[in-house]
């Protein structure tokens, strides 16, 4: 079983999923920072430009968004299909929207930078088990539903409750994989909530102007609810009197299942202190990872990948090598797959495990790897181990990393994780004294670094110092500034 905790604040919501006294998970919303994906506005088509087969819309944000003709959804033809003609020709953009035109659109995807969010105008509101797309009448089912029988046996069901467009019915479903074990009346119970939520949009959409959000997706509260509590949700504790009783009244309209779960946690230590969460908040963020057997994970995000090293460490407990190598491999598996979800990595994996001699053994961490990864709610494709002896994976990326969204680079060495030495910085200087005195005639060379680079240049680089100084025939003198960095430094002509 496992235990969701709460912790909530008027400027951040944390969540942790907590099973057999270890956090699985963490989730992280800030009010100010809250993602805009999901939203759905009403939008005015700004201006379109056939050239990039986009257009800019107005939604009302500090900079337009953008729509590009494969996310524009045009008389019953469905998101990412090109719209053609009879001749089978793509119709292009300008030939479908127009400047000044209103028009429903959802954010798919964030602001980020110089660049605005991303639109489309295929809706879709998600639900607790299923997703529904208004402008659509097709029935999908999510990939990791079990067996093509129990995906068509559900396709069955789903069109007796969706019903005939003629009789009220009509609207595009997705089935979600939590949907797997639903109930008839959980599945209607959805249908109806999904589209009581459409037509209250579609209300609004009429009579509001452009730049106008006419709906919201769920604060990480209520997703909890929706996204996270399953049947093996033991409990769900939030420290909030306020969000307790929104949730309460959230839940018994929609998740009555849920809201059973619910409890106002009133102990008088924080809610996170219950299982040392900020502890392994902190741990989550460095880049090793101790086992308990004393071996050690090394986990290193850069912007292509991922990868992740394991390590014997000190661990030499096993009755020969081989063994200890298995014993770390196996430990590890588990460890990389709690760490995955825990540090929410996305997009290409590379995990390297301790080479192992042994066909049997590397099976065997191989289907223990990929058994800990079947528990992540996130998909996740996993080859077997390569040449090199390495395991690839990728794990799809749903928002932020934990490290990208609390941390930034660090200002000093700009996220190279490595800084210049303070003999490098002196003959860094020493090399540009010797540029600006071939081009410049100054009475004397002033050098303002950090101290400890003065300090170098005053002791173990004297010599060479005062050898420049007298080829250059100009004194040479050295100012300490406290505030500078070890490569930061300037040199001031007087």
């Amino acid at each position: 079983m496992e235990d969701i905790l709460i912790n909530w604040s008027p400027q951040e919501t944390r969540v942790a999923v907590v099973e057999n006294g270890a956090v699985q998970e963490l989730h992280i919303e800030r009010t100010l920072e809250r993602g805009l994906v999901g939203n759905i506005y009403s939008g005015k088509v700004a201006r379109v430009l056939p050239g990039m087969q986009s257009a800019f819309i107005d939604i009302g944000l500090e900079r337009a968004a953008f729509l590009h003709v494969a996310d524009l959804h045009v008389n019953g033809t469905s998101h990412g299909r090109a719209h053609h003609n009879e001749a089978g020709v793509a119709t292009p953009i300008e030939r479908l929207v127009f400047e000044g035109q209103a028009l429903t659109v959802q954010v798919i995807k964030d602001p980020i930078g110089t660049k605005g969010a991303r639109l489309s105008s295929q809706i879709s509101i998600a639900g607790r088990m299923l997703v529904f797309l208004p402008q659509d009448d097709h029935i999908g089912i999510s990939q990791k539903i079990g067996s093509p029988e129990t995906r068509e046996q559900l396709r069955t069901r789903m069109q007796a409750l969706v019903g005939k467009p003629e009789e009220g019915g009509g609207g595009g479903f997705i089935l979600r994989t939590n949907a797997e074990d639903a109930s008839d009346e959980e599945l209607a119970a959805d249908i109806a909530y999904l589209r009581k939520t459409w037509a209250t949009i579609r209300e609004r959409s009429f009579r509001s102007p452009p730049g106008t959000l006419l709906h919201q997706d769920l604060s990480l509260v209520e997703r909890v609810l929706r996204d996270l509590t399953t049947e093996r949700t033991g409990s769900i504790r939030i420290d909030s009197r306020m969000q307790f009783e929104v949730l309460q009244a959230f839940g018994e309209h929609f998740m009555p299942a849920a809201t059973a779960k619910l409890e106002h946690y009133r102990g008088e230590r924080p809610i996170f202190d219950l299982n040392n969460i900020d502890a392994e908040l902190d741990k989550a963020l460095a880049r090793r990872v101790d086992l308990k057997s004393g071996g050690y994970l090394i986990v290193d995000q850069t912007e292509a990948m991922t990868t992740i090293d394991v390590n014997t460490g000190g661990f030499v407990g096993a009755r020969n090598f081989d063994d200890t190598i298995f014993k770390t491999n196996l430990e590890a598996a588990g460890a990389i797959a709690r760490q995955l979800r825990l540090r929410n990595l996305g997009g290409i994996i590379i995990v390297d495990f301790i080479d192992m001699t042994r066909e049997e053994h590397k099976s065997a961490v191989l289907s223990e790897f990929k058994k800990q990864l079947s528990r992540d709610r996130t998909k996740v494709t996993v080859g077997g181990f390569t040449q090199l002896g390495l395991v690839e994976m990728t794990r799809k990326r749903t928002r932020e990393s934990l490290a990208r969204m609390l941390c930034e680079p660090c200002p000093t060495c700009e996220g190279r994780g490595q800084v210049k030495t303070a003999r490098s910085v002196c003959y860094d200087i020493m090399r540009e004294i010797l540029r600006e005195a071939r081009q410049f005639s100054p009475k004397e060379f002033r050098v303002v670094a950090a101290a400890n680079v003065v300090e170098m240049l005053l002791d173990e680089e004297s010599q060479h110092l005062a050898g420049l100084s007298d080829f250059i025939g100009k004194p040479i003198s050295l100012s300490a500034e406290p505030t500078n960095q070890t490569e930061h430094y300037d040199i001031v002509l007087l």
